[in-house]
């Protein structure tokens, strides 16, 4: 319902502020939407067209690490943390698997998989729910933790950029250097979460079994960060995609082998897998021509630029940098909606363009954040839950940190 008054917004907003101009003289700006209009949606047409290929090669892979039992063994690998998080779950219960699952594929970046085994997992949690109508402990951990962003490979970001670097004639543009920066704003947003909920739920944080993993990865992470700071600015870039790039590929090479070794056929798999890339580059066709258009007559009439000016006016009579203020809207649209805010990085990334600071900080914040309202929409409303408790204010907060830690995270790489 948002989501709905926002889109709506955008097209009365700039006919109003176009019907204004044309009073005032400007008898050019109606023929200036309608270019914009049709022109975004051919784009957004072009970019999900573009992005079949790259979601059947990816999806083809993770059928080949599902019939190899990858994906089932890291679910195990994780399996003695998740029941430090959701201790009201029995060992062995079916949501356990669901969850772990879910998990799996959003740190993959696969949406499309992820929501299904979300939904299921849901459905086994609510089998634990003594009040089906008000949500569990275990609920709440689960939908936060989802809404948190948790991302290991953004994989449809990364493919967004380099068919729009394509598109843009950039030679040797590597659209996984955004990897490891946004691998840091998704681990820190998930802490955030945990801890946030943790609280509220008094799980005690400080046991050995949740904070060796922490540890591990905030090691990692910050390690990574410590050397690529020392490093010029261009020759961490290198390093960043040369990490991001090195990370994928040896994704895919597990996969391959343990499927050579387990004798799957992974030819045939891959082509299996793949052919689902089609079906979901055509489901986001919709989503993303919405969004572009309504973007794009509000551009075209001027209010974009009036609504970024006022809030640039703002932050630099704070004293304040502004070159990441267009990359901002995807951050606060993604609390609301995914495609939406893949719209509007489109947008800055078209804009801006594919390699700017703007465009590399809007692929980090879409890369790294979840849609809350529309993950608790879905995921309470399948199993008809009505009192969410503390999940909006939990979620809400792990947003906020998350946009701001992107920002600084950003302009310590790339600035």
């Amino acid at each position: 319902m948002v989501l709905n008054f926002v889109w709506l917004g955008f097209f009365v907003s700039a006919f109003l502020a176009a019907l204004v101009q044309t009073v005032l003289g400007d008898f050019s700006v109606f023929p200036r939407l309608m270019t914009a209009l049709f022109d975004a949606a051919k784009t957004g047409f072009e970019i999900a067209l573009a992005l079949t290929g790259v979601m059947a090669l990816w999806l083809g892979f993770m059928r080949i690490g599902e019939q190899a039992g990858m994906i089932d063994a890291f679910a195990r690998g994780v399996s003695p943390l998740m029941r430090q998080l959701f201790p009201g779950v029995p060992a062995g219960h079916p949501a356990q698997g669901a969850m772990t699952m879910n998990i799996s594929a959003n740190l993959l970046g696969l949406d499309n998989a992820a929501t299904p085994l979300g939904l299921k997992a849901m459905q086994e949690l609510q089998s634990l729910n003594p009040r089906p109508d008000t949500a569990t402990n275990a609920q709440i951990m689960f939908l936060v933790l989802n809404t948190a962003g948790l991302t290991l490979i953004p994989t449809s970001v990364i493919a967004i950029r380099q068919t729009l670097a394509v598109k843009q004639g950039l030679v040797g543009f590597n659209a996984a250097d955004i990897f490891l920066p946004t691998l840091i704003v998704t681990a820190i947003t998930l802490v955030c979460a945990l801890v946030a909920v943790a609280t509220v739920q008094r799980i005690p944080l400080l046991r050995a079994a949740l904070l060796v993993p922490l540890a591990v990865l905030a090691a990692g992470a910050g390690g990574l960060s410590w050397w690529l700071s020392g490093l010029p600015a261009e020759v961490a870039a290198q390093w960043m995609g040369l990490i991001g790039s090195a990370a994928i590929l040896t994704v895919v090479l597990l996969f391959l082998v343990a499927g050579a070794v387990r004798r799957v056929n992974v030819y045939d798999a891959f082509v299996d897998g793949a052919k689902d890339g089609f079906g979901v580059a055509v489901g986001i066709i919709p989503y993303l021509v919405a969004m572009l258009v309504a973007i794009a007559v509000f551009r075209a009439a001027g209010l974009m630029d009036m609504l970024m000016g006022a809030i640039a006016w703002a932050v630099a009579a704070l004293g304040l940098p502004t070159d990441f203020l267009p990359a901002v809207p995807v951050g606060l649209m993604k609390v609301l909606s995914g495609s939406g805010a893949r719209g509007l990085m489109v947008d800055v990334m078209q804009t801006y363009g594919v390699d700017s600071f703007a465009a590399k900080l809007a692929a980090i914040i879409q890369g790294s954040t979840e849609t809350t309202f529309y993950v608790l929409a879905v995921y309470f409303g399948s199993v008809g839950v009505k009192h969410t408790r503390h999940a909006l204010p939990c979620a809400l907060l792990a947003d906020a940190v998350g946009l701001v830690v992107a920002i600084g995270v950003g302009y310590a790489f790339f600035r």
